[in-house]
């Protein structure tokens, strides 16, 4: 089953959860499978129908303040009524004390249980966002992302068609890369696609004649990018005579990945098209488009309004049949 490693979340930096493992050091290489987390609060009173032990459990300042009215007996009864659902993990917030037994227990029954100087809230907001990048669908696409004018551009296309020398040109135009060659794909949330490299090629590119350029070090950070939302697919394909293209821009074509579907512009590929230019250009209208403005619509309705107005001034020809 896919999930996340306990020690993984114990071991990262990045999110600032100032997690400290108390007890249950065994069951570090138990899972959590689920971005929502889980307070403890009816599980305090004995009811445990709804816990989940694939989600991350935390136990706040109520449930703090509510296990100390309880007699001893009921507390103890409490606490091993609670580690024997073989919680993923356990996180108390707040530096709360943690009670005698709930260490015990934990570290009996192999749960891991943390501590945090964070409030719940913070705690909440901090690791559910750390756990929906870990635990979001994945897909690998052959291609380059980049930020063009601040536009998430997924540029496609069958190999040695010149997806990455587009996208070294749009560098030396100020616009940054994100990955090249392999693009990992998150659903972030739904609708939300999040792009970025692997860790090993982050920031290089290759280009034939040149061969493997590291373009942070050659450009500098304003030319990278971590990761980026991506809004726009661009597919390089080789110019056919014998195919027809869209010429009006009212026709759309959509382009799927992981079930969202994006916008997606079939660029033709000739020796005399300046693919940069054109690029740019359509990532300008992304965001007209995303404003509410349609260049290709715009222009047909004052296409026909010309008609219209044509229409009406018409002179009537002598002799007419009405």
């Amino acid at each position: 089953m896919s999930g996340l490693l306990v020690q993984d979340l114990e071991q990262d930096k990045k999110s600032h959860l100032g997690l400290t493992l108390l007890a249950g050091r065994k069951g570090l290489r138990k899972k959590i499978t689920h971005t929502q987390v889980q307070k403890m609060g009816l599980a305090m009173a004995g009811f445990t129908r709804f816990i989940n032990p694939e989600r991350l459990q935390v136990l706040g300042n109520t449930e703090a303040v509510y296990f100390r009215t309880l007699v001893p007996e009921l507390q103890e009864k409490v606490m091993r009524q609670i580690c024997s659902l073989d919680l993923s993990c356990l996180v108390v917030t707040r530096n709360l004390e943690i009670p005698e037994i709930l260490l015990r227990e934990a570290d009996g029954k192999g749960i891991p249980l943390f501590r945090t100087s964070l409030s719940s809230t913070d705690f909440i907001d901090r690791v559910t966002k750390f756990l929906e990048e870990k635990l979001a669908l994945t897909q690998s696409l052959h291609g380059v992302l980049m930020d063009v004018f601040g536009v998430g551009v997924l540029i496609l296309g069958k190999s040695g068609i010149g997806k990455s020398e587009c996208a070294l040109d749009l560098i030396l135009r100020g616009h940054r890369l994100v990955a090249d060659d392999m693009v990992s794909i998150q659903k972030r949330s739904p609708g939300v696609l999040v792009g970025s490299g692997f860790e090993v090629i982050r920031h290089h590119m290759e280009v034939r004649g040149l061969g493997i350029i590291n373009i942070r070090s050659l450009f500098g950070l304003e030319a990278i990018r971590e990761q980026k939302k991506v809004e726009l697919v661009l597919e390089l394909v080789e110019w056919d005579t014998q195919q027809e293209y869209d010429r009006l821009g009212f026709e759309e074509e959509k382009y799927a990945v992981l079930g969202v579907e994006l916008p997606m512009l079939r660029i033709p590929v000739t020796p005399a098209r300046n693919l940069t230019t054109i690029i740019e250009v359509a990532a300008r209208n992304h965001l007209l488009k995303v404003m509410g403005y349609d260049s290709a619509l715009e222009f047909e309705k004052k296409l026909l309004r010309r008609m219209e107005e044509k229409g009406e001034n018409k002179p009537e020809i002598e002799g007419e049949v009405k």
